[in-house]
């Protein structure tokens, strides 16, 4: 990537420069001095025309058949598939995580589209027998309208496509404002987007301040929709703002996802879950596993499980292929997180591994921090209770199930789990009480399928669910439709 790169938004089929003229760099977290390229720094008055743009081609987009929409779709997949690597290496040097965690996030991306693109044949309503003779009554679907999509750094490919995607098969148009230090992805694909012809002003792209970016949307009256993934704080403003103007809102928002592990569990298998579900993208997902709570026989050995796994972890650039484990995404990050294993410490818990910020060599350009275990912690430590977004662990001792989902429900959050086990009772005991909107048996509480819906419970969510046929219900509005032929 050429460092001396100025990016431009995209507006109405145009790129151009912000209205003020305003750039901010983005540099690569795993070596600061690495610069990947100037991004417009955009304003209200840059939402406005985007705004604009999207209102003039609404009409237009939503009037073309969804099949044909579809096609347009297919064809960014085939576009998407012949850049993967260049995709996957980009997320790779803005966001830090590994490149084949970044590979994998490609082919979501992907996933997502293809799913997308088939339903513009399964737009479906549905006919009912009408209580009235010679009536026929269905019901039908239509686009909101404008709708605008914010997104996260962590997952700056695949999260634009499962909100974009649905939006455009539904006749949509989108004013997209991607994370502020993730901006790169986004751009590609919106150039893939629009070398797959979709016509101007149907995507605009906004990048730079996202609050007051994200403040235009939701004031402006034209902006029907918002979709937006990123903190509890800053998505329960804009479910509240959004409602005030009877916008339709959805927010994907916090975790702090915990595995039950029992004693009749596969010791081996959980174990390495549990270490991939909570350092793989450094922690940075959130769906990641902060906490692990184990039943009391197996506890000490589990405990030397994880810590034979956390140790071979290999740290370092994700660029590089033997790596395992990047740095956190910023230096806003890597004080964050920090700042947690302190107050985490301060607060009566006790680092078994990890706990400090990596020097020296390759880890002074960058923010790399050690993948972390807590031991003998409180339930209110401020570790077991907040997200900490980095690669920090939490272990409990229980003595049965029924204290682990104690322990599980007994947050803010609740938006993914898991439990291991062979017993098919407590399995389901689980599933029927866990607090959380996805659920997991013996398997990682980490990510889900795209034709399943994605989404959680308490703070970790409110609206409608993304992928899956809820995305495609979230980006549109049901109609019902009566006709009399007497």
């Amino acid at each position: 990537m050429n460092s001396t790169e100025k990016f431009r938004n995209y507006i109405n089929g145009q790129w151009k420069n912000s209205i003020s003229g305003k750039e901010y760099e983005v540099f690569n977290p795993a070596d600061k001095n690495q610069l990947l390229g100037s991004i417009p720094f955009c304003s209200k008055k840059d939402a406005d025309l985007a705004i604009d743009a999207a209102s003039s081609s609404l009409h237009e987009w939503s009037n073309i058949t969804a099949p044909e929409r579809g096609e347009i779709l297919f064809e960014v997949l085939r576009i998407m598939d012949s850049r993967k690597l260049d995709l996957a290496e980009t997320i790779t040097l803005e966001e830090g995580k590994v490149l084949s965690d970044s590979e994998a996030e490609v082919k979501r991306a992907m996933n997502i589209i293809q799913f997308s693109a088939g339903e513009g044949r399964r737009l479906l309503g549905n006919t009912s027998q009408s209580e009235n003779e010679n009536n026929v009554s269905y019901t039908m679907r239509k686009p909101l309208g404008v709708v605008g999509i914010i997104t996260p750094w962590n997952f700056p490919l695949a999260i634009p496509a499962w909100k974009i995607a649905p939006a455009l098969i539904c006749g949509n148009t989108v004013i997209f404002k991607p994370a502020f230090s993730t901006p790169l992805s986004a751009i590609k694909l919106v150039e893939i987007f629009e070398e797959a012809g979709l016509p101007p002003g149907v995507i605009n792209l906004v990048t730079g301040s996202g609050s007051e970016i994200g403040q235009s949307l939701v004031e402006d009256n034209r902006v029907q929709g918002i979709s937006f993934t990123g903190s509890t704080e800053i998505g329960t403003k804009i479910y509240s703002d959004g409602a005030s103007k009877l916008k339709k809102i959805q927010c994907e928002m916090g975790g702090k996802n915990a595995v039950i592990v029992l004693k009749d569990a596969d010791i081996e298998k959980a174990a390495k879950d549990v270490v991939i579900g909570a350092f793989g993208s450094t922690g940075q997902r959130c769906t990641a596993t902060s906490r692990v709570i184990i039943e009391q026989e197996i506890y000490e050995e589990f405990i030397a499980k994880m810590l034979i796994f956390t140790k071979d972890l290999k740290i370092g650039n994700g660029i590089d292929a033997d790596i395992d484990i990047g740095p956190l995404s910023s230096l806003d990050q890597l004080e964050k997180v920090t700042e947690y294993i302190g107050l985490g410490v301060e607060q009566g818990g006790k680092i078994l591994i990890g706990g400090n910020r990596l020097e020296g060599e390759i880890f002074d350009d960058g923010f790399y921090v050690e993948p972390t275990i807590f031991v003998d912690v409180d339930k209110e430590n401020i570790v077991a209770k907040e997200e900490i977004f980095g690669p920090v662990l939490i272990s409990f001792k229980v003595s049965d199930l029924s204290e682990a989902l104690d322990i599980t429900n007994d947050v803010d959050f609740g938006l993914s789990s898991s439990i291991y086990t062979k017993d098919i009772k407590q399995a389901y005991k689980y599933i029927n009480n866990v607090d959380t909107g996805m659920v997991h048996v013996n398997s990682p509480t980490l990510g889900g399928e795209v034709h399943l819906p994605f989404g959680g419970l308490k703070s970790s969510g409110v609206g409608h669910r993304e992928q899956g046929e809820e995305g495609f219900n979230f980006f549109s509005e049901l109609i019902s439709v009566y006709i009399d032929h007497s």
